[in-house]
């Protein structure tokens, strides 16, 4: 599977390279926003590894700007460790937030983690609740016919509760089932999720479709438009 490595440091851009080399990944490397945006879209890397500090077009940027055309994982990794950071990176559609110091077999393990997860919705069977459509393998969504665009986090969150459309799942659960269990994702960030999901679903009429059971977890609720 091929890596794409961001980042403006290359002494970091060479010690990433070569761990992930080591584990079996092809890779390749940008030394700017810019650049990172032309390969993204020319070479399609399977996952991006991407620093938040970069020249040209900050990684906050590329993230916002591949997400209008991708649902490549995204795995930021940098030296910006404040929570509003960490919160803003997963808001914006990125799989994991890595901040620096950091060690390479433990980056490599959360590489696997998001591909792992990714290929496990690929494999995902079509779900459906109500007049509600969930294909993860096409990465399609619909409500009784309708479209619904929506980003690789809220198709996660979503196949997570259709799993078993009846079942109340707790907000410890969802975050393990989308982020993985070592993940330190914040209630803020999963209500910021939830919340995008919702409005979408009832954009296209489905306004019920998610029910929060105070103190339990949310479940799915009636799905039809």
């Amino acid at each position: 599977m091929k890596i794409l490595v961001v980042d403006d440091d290359p002494h970091l851009r060479d010690l990433l390279s070569i761990t992930l080399q080591r584990s079996g990944f092809d890779v390749l490397t940008a030394a700017d926003g810019q650049i990172a945006l032309t390969h993204a879209a020319r070479e399609r890397p399977d996952l991006i590894v991407l620093d938040v500090g970069l020249p040209e077009i900050d990684g906050f940027e590329v993230c916002r700007r591949l997400r209008t055309r991708s649902e490549v994982p995204v795995l930021f990794l940098t030296a910006r460790d404040e929570e509003i950071d960490r919160v803003v990176g997963l808001e914006l559609g990125a799989d994991d937030y890595v901040t620096k110091p950091f060690s390479p077999r433990e980056l490599v393990a959360r590489v696997r983690a998001i591909l792992k997860r990714g290929n496990g919705a690929a494999n995902g069977r079509v779900m459906r609740h109500g007049t509600l459509e969930l294909d993860p393998q096409a990465h399609d969504c619909r409500l009784d016919g309708t479209a619904i665009a929506l980003t690789s986090t809220e198709m996660r969150i979503l196949a997570a509760l259709m799993q078993d459309p009846g079942r109340t799942v707790s907000r410890a659960r969802i975050v393990d089932i989308v982020w993985g269990a070592a993940s330190q994702v914040s209630d803020r960030t999963l209500d910021s999720h939830v919340r995008n999901l919702r409005q979408k679903l009832a954009g296209a009429g489905g306004g019920e479709a998610l029910e929060t059971v105070h103190g339990v977890g949310i479940r799915m609720g009636p799905c039809t438009p």
